[in-house]
């Protein structure tokens, strides 16, 4: 995994937390290779409040909608996480270096309906600036999001025959709009300073 797709101009705002320096950045400033950020980099979705949860993630999208920008996410109805992001319309994608690898091949491979992943795979929650739901801390690059609307996937919609290979147990995911309301950048992650 890369250690970065992303670039940043100075931020505005700036706070440390566990030795870790951190920007907020206006989203209109922040660069990112959206190819490649999710794809090769992967990232923690954190959904839930009283017992939040983090999942991989590899799939998603950044754009914008209505005029907002917004964090695009696919999640299926078979993840706890698709269940904690019905009880509450909020969530974090943080992007983690590659030093958590391990953190996010544990994430990507167990639920954490029955059991704590955050403690398991050796993560600590830090919290956000505008929504309930936490994020990861040591990510290098964070946002945090509210949902603005859903839509499943509708299989009868595909246009490509082998996209319906990519769902064997019929289990098609839901597509989450979240609007990025903050994104937190980790200094050591802008460009020149791998």
């Amino acid at each position: 995994m890369a250690d970065f797709f992303f670039s940043a101009p100075a931020g505005t705002h700036a706070h440390r937390k566990e030795d870790q320096m951190l920007k907020q950045l206006n989203p209109s400033e922040l660069v990112i290779s959206p190819f490649d950020i999710l794809d090769k980099s992967w990232a923690l979705l954190v959904a839930g409040v009283e017992h939040p949860n983090p999942m991989t993630v590899s799939w998603g999208g950044f754009g914008t909608l209505w005029n907002k920008p917004v964090v695009t996410l696919y999640v299926r109805p078979t993840r706890y996480t698709w269940q904690l992001l019905e009880e509450h319309p909020e969530f974090t994608l943080n992007v983690m270096p590659a030093r958590f690898h391990g953190a996010l091949n544990y994430c990507g491979s167990h639920s954490g309906r029955h059991i704590n992943k955050w403690e398991k795979a050796g993560l600590t929650p830090q919290e956000s600036t505008t929504i309930a739901v936490p994020r990861v801390a040591g990510a290098a690059l964070s946002f945090e999001c509210r949902t603005l609307a859903f839509q499943d996937f509708d299989p009868g919609r595909f246009l490509q025959p082998g996209v319906e290979g990519n769902y064997p147990q019929k289990d098609y995911h839901r597509i989450y709009w979240g609007e990025t309301l903050a994104i937190w950048i980790d200094d050591a992650f802008t460009p020149g300073q791998e």
